[in-house]
């Protein structure tokens, strides 16, 4: 894109910039934070590159972007198959198959930005108790179309957590990513003498998003009507879907893993498991992951009218959003971010972390069908599970909790409850909701947001409401469903999907540590 004069330019000015506000982490942009890395970096350990049993709470990340391999098998079942038909397996080959037991993956920090709290425990106590973020549209006029509401957020604050000058420039992708990332840092107890001591090396970030900085580019175009010399030097770096890691990045000093994945509505789950296999193949020891979207803005909201995909209840906005009921007319834009904190098993427990729950595996199919609309058969999603348990190395008599991707959509509710039926639907302890009732769908920050109310389950037991859920679809048996008040349920293991336009499905698998 420009020279390297341009580059440099403007990265002076981005240090420039920030260095004139005291107190805020995304000020100290020079390059001696480097004197606070370790001299020397750990190696890369030999892993298996098909686990992905894990968790990871704190700082230390790496990222890659797709699974290299489409067979699911460990090591551990590896070894028991050959012993059943070999009759015997020697200590030598037990040895070395025990060598290349995937790295364990844990959760040990969460944070979030969304229309019903600011902080996990919040957000959660508010899904609980059935509450709706779902409200009329106040950021700009939009009486000229035909949806006015929104899970829009209507107060953020970025004090102590990213320098005015920036707060001003970034676009909210970025800004809820960076307030997100640092908020799970801090509920993992990662303060600076924590910090400290890790190989920053192996530390990484993997945080996507669908839209990326729409408000920015759009402003950019506005500008440009006048003249070029009016737009923002930070309208291209600022828009980009990969700014968001790299500056939280920059920020904190992590040089492992760095970049963003952009896959639609399914983006959060694609980042979660992708980081999740940077630190079972022993590239990254810590990884902040997950998604962000911003984009209750005008061309976002029209763009969306455009597809008829939303639903237009201005009315009753709380009622609007209504997965796998007979009434329910389309989704409700939502915004917001997710970010986990994941670090592998044993580094979490030497620095004394809390550890909320393992991830144990996942997967990625593709409909290979529409661009919007999810395939009939249900094909591409049962894929999926079938593969994330495989991953996961348990069984679907394993799964007594789904939170669906549901998104309040005629076609796209019922496919997925048939695909879910199909794979789990023997199983009388099954219970599945949705999250994007009562928020709405958060875009690329929905599968990431999804998964923190996931692992809150897992913490306290208790699965939030299916609201709105008054006159259900009479295709869908209503016993798989939370009701409409909040149920107990001790969780054996938790499945999360995330879908999107273009086919992209993803289930990710979370269950209590052990």
């Amino acid at each position: 894109m420009g020279g390297a004069s341009s580059c440099d330019s403007l990265v002076a000015a981005c240090m420039s910039s920030a260095s004139h506000s005291s107190g805020d982490r995304l000020t100290q942009f020079d390059t001696r934070r480097s004197s606070i890395w370790p001299r020397r970096s750990r190696l890369v350990n030999n892993c298996s590159l098909h686990g992905s049993q894990a968790s990871s709470r704190n700082n230390n990340a790496s990222s890659s972007l797709f699974e290299s391999n489409n067979t699911f098998s460990n090591p551990k079942q590896r070894r028991f198959n050959r012993a059943s038909t070999s009759g015997q397996v020697t200590t030598l080959e037990m040895q070395k198959e025990a060598s290349l037991e995937p790295r364990r993956v844990v959760v040990t920090g969460m944070g979030v930005e969304t229309p019903l709290g600011h902080d996990p425990h919040t957000f959660y106590e508010n899904l609980l108790q059935g509450k709706s973020g779902i409200s009329h549209i106040e950021s700009f006029d939009c009486s000229a179309f035909p949806t006015r509401i929104a899970g829009e957020i209507k107060s953020f604050s970025t004090q102590g957590l990213v320098a005015p000058k920036l707060s001003k420039r970034m676009d909210k992708f970025m800004l809820y990513l960076l307030t997100a990332g640092k908020k799970a840092l801090e509920d993992g107890g990662v303060t600076e003498d924590v910090m400290a001591e890790f190989d920053k090396s192996r530390c990484g970030v993997l945080i996507g998003s669908a839209m990326g900085g729409m408000k920015v580019f759009y402003d950019a175009l506005e500008a440009l009507k006048i003249s070029y010399r009016k737009m923002s030097p930070f309208c291209v770096p600022f828009a980009t879907t990969n700014m968001g890691s790299a500056m939280l990045a920059l920020d904190l000093g992590w040089m492992g893993p760095n970049y963003s994945i952009s896959t639609a509505c399914a983006t959060g789950n694609f980042c979660i498991l992708n980081a999740a296999n940077h630190i079972t193949r022993g590239e990254a020891d810590v990884m902040l992951c997950g998604g962000s979207d911003s984009v209750i803005i005008p061309i976002g909201l029209g763009g969306f009218v455009a597809c008829r995909a939303l639903s237009e209840n201005n009315d009753d906005p709380t009622k609007a959003s209504r997965p796998w009921d007979s009434n329910r007319d389309g989704f409700v834009m939502g915004e917001g971010a997710g970010v986990l904190l994941l670090e592998e098993l044993e580094h979490a427990k030497k620095r004394g972390a809390t550890i909320y729950a393992e991830f144990l595996g996942g997967s990625f199919t593709c409909d290979a069908y529409h661009i919007t609309e999810p395939r009939p058969d249900g094909a591409g999603v049962i894929l999926a599970i079938e593969k994330a348990l495989a991953h996961a190395g348990i069984s679907k008599e394993d799964i007594n909790y789904v939170n669906a991707h549901a998104t309040s959509t005629p076609a796209g509710d019922l496919e997925e409850y048939h695909a879910l039926s199909h794979c789990f639907g023997q199983n009388p302890e099954l219970r599945v909701n949705s999250t994007k009732s009562m928020i709405g769908h958060l875009l690329g920050a929905s599968g990431a947001v999804e998964a923190v109310a996931t692992v809150q389950a897992i913490k306290t037991g208790w699965v939030h409401p299916n609201i709105n859920l008054e006159n259900p679809d009479k295709a869908v048996d209503t016993k798989l469903l939370v009701g409409l008040k909040k149920e107990r349920l001790d969780i054996k293991a938790a499945l999360s999907n995330s879908f999107g336009f273009g086919g992209q499905n993803s289930s990710i698998i979370f269950a209590p540590y052990k």
